[in-house]
């Protein structure tokens, strides 16, 4: 099994446990409409990609809240530009006005999905999750790779990918193959054995 397909499992586990805990809690009084939630988790309505986030993020679109659902120490190691930290306790407590839209991202993805669940069974309707993580937005936002020979449809998605990492920073890189889907070091930074920093730095250094 790769990791980018174990990582969208335990998300999803972790979705469907966090909207168990909902659903029998039921907080606030509010009622859960789990078949709504399905459907929309079913169409893939529930989360971006880091690109999306990041050309959001550019665009300056209007009401975006992004919000690291991290610890405060790894948040002040590093986060997304315009982030803010809220746990997730803090998360349900945070109130979040209808046309704000809310996009929750965490390590790889797992406790945002987790928070997700929780606002949208709070009633918040306009939130999503960054589906692969922080992870996910270092390797295709900070470094995008295009390898040797590429097609015309793999060159137009790293021209505009490329044109991303510039603006946040990052370094694209050329003559080289993405990462494969089970890169250690796209592994969640719990399985990292030098934690979450080092692991940030090494993926800066595939650039260099």
């Amino acid at each position: 099994m790769s990791a980018r397909v174990a990582h969208r499992l335990l998300a999803g586990a972790a979705a469907v446990l966090a909207l168990l805990a909902v659903a029998a809690g039921e907080p606030r009084n509010r009622s859960v409409d789990v078949d709504r939630l399905a459907r929309i988790v079913e169409n893939e309505e529930d989360h971006v990609t880091a690109l999306e986030l990041a050309g959001w993020i550019r665009e300056r679109k209007p009401g975006l809240r992004v919000i690291d659902v991290r610890g405060a120490d790894d948040f002040a190691a590093y986060h997304l530009p315009r982030a803010e930290n809220l746990s997730l306790t803090a998360l349900t407590r945070a109130g979040f006005r209808p046309d704000e839209t809310v996009v929750l991202y965490s390590e790889g993805g797992t406790h945002a999905a987790q928070g997700w669940f929780f606002l949208r069974a709070s009633g918040v309707e306009r939130v999503y999750f960054l589906r692969g993580g922080l992870y996910e937005w270092l390797a295709e936002v900070m470094n995008p790779a295009l390898p040797a020979n590429p097609t015309a449809r793999q060159q137009a998605a790293f021209d505009s990918a490329a044109a991303l990492a510039r603006y946040f920073g990052g370094v694209p890189r050329t003559g080289v193959s993405a990462p494969p889907a089970d890169d250690p070091y796209a592994a969640l930074p719990s399985r990292a054995p030098s934690g979450e920093a080092a692991a940030v730095r090494r993926i800066r250094q595939r650039g260099c």
